[in-house]
């Protein structure tokens, strides 16, 4: 029942693009049984090596290294208010820049390679990690924090990161999203290769039915990484699931 729960609107979505769009003409909106053999060719090929695989080692370093700063910047300024006050003006000044302005800046500093790209992912994604982390820790219960003194917990393992992980993961889930959007943008910038540098070419080239296969691929990346999060997610927050199922039951 939760499969069909799961699948149900995204076949009727699917179903609906494939009879609306089965009898145009128009030469930018093809029907969906053309995007779909061109889906077959393009990406069913040497592109998965050449592009596909690029663009995901990208955003996982990207990512990964995001989330190791927001996570140990965000649990020494949620732990220390003094340092939460100095830097807080730094910190929301440089969130409120936009990830592709600094693309130009970062071409400059890091060049044309992975390196700028890289870069451009985790100057996205490391802020809703980082800000998600600070209010976690933040809101740590004081009674637990007590009680590991008193016992001599390591507070920082045992007691403070458990305690921010719900909110340190839905940070990570909101960065996971920008990642990939990130992705894209920084491939659209002097790339030879990636999701993003072949969407453009195949829409600079008006290969139409290409380009939207890449739009189609991109959507269902985008699906199975939040897939693949979730059963991370599960053994990460076994604990508060758990909490939260017994709560209920109170």
């Amino acid at each position: 029942m939760r499969i069909l729960t799961i699948f149900a609107l995204p076949a009727v979505l699917f179903a609906g693009w494939w009879v609306l769009s089965a009898g145009s003409k128009d030469f930018y909106r093809p029907p969906l049984r053309t995007i779909l053999v061109a889906f077959g060719d393009t990406w069913f090929g040497p592109r998965i090596a050449d592009d596909v695989l690029p663009s995901l080692a990208r955003l996982a370093a990207g990512y990964a290294i995001a989330l190791l700063l927001g996570v140990a910047a965000g649990v020494v300024i949620g732990r220390h208010p003094a340092v939460r006050e100095t830097v807080e003006p730094v910190l929301e000044f440089m969130r409120a820049i936009p990830p592709p302005v600094l693309v130009p800046i970062l071409i400059l500093i890091a060049g044309i390679g992975d390196l700028m790209k890289v870069l451009v992912i985790v100057s996205g994604c490391v802020w809703p990690i980082l800000l998600n982390t600070v209010e976690g820790v933040r809101a740590v219960d004081g009674v637990l924090a007590d009680t590991c003194a008193v016992y001599r917990i390591p507070p920082v393992r045992r007691m403070v990161l458990r305690a921010a992980s719900p909110q340190i993961v839905t940070g990570a889930r909101q960065a996971l999203s920008i990642g990939v959007i990130l992705m894209v943008i920084s491939e659209m910038f002097a790339a030879q290769s990636g999701l993003g540098f072949t969407v453009v070419q195949f829409q600079r080239g008006f290969q139409i039915p290409e380009m939207w296969s890449g739009v189609l691929l991109l959507g269902l990346l985008g699906v199975g990484l939040a897939g693949v999060f979730r059963l991370v997610e599960r053994p990460v927050l076994k604990w508060y699931h758990g909490q939260r199922a017994a709560e209920k039951e109170w």
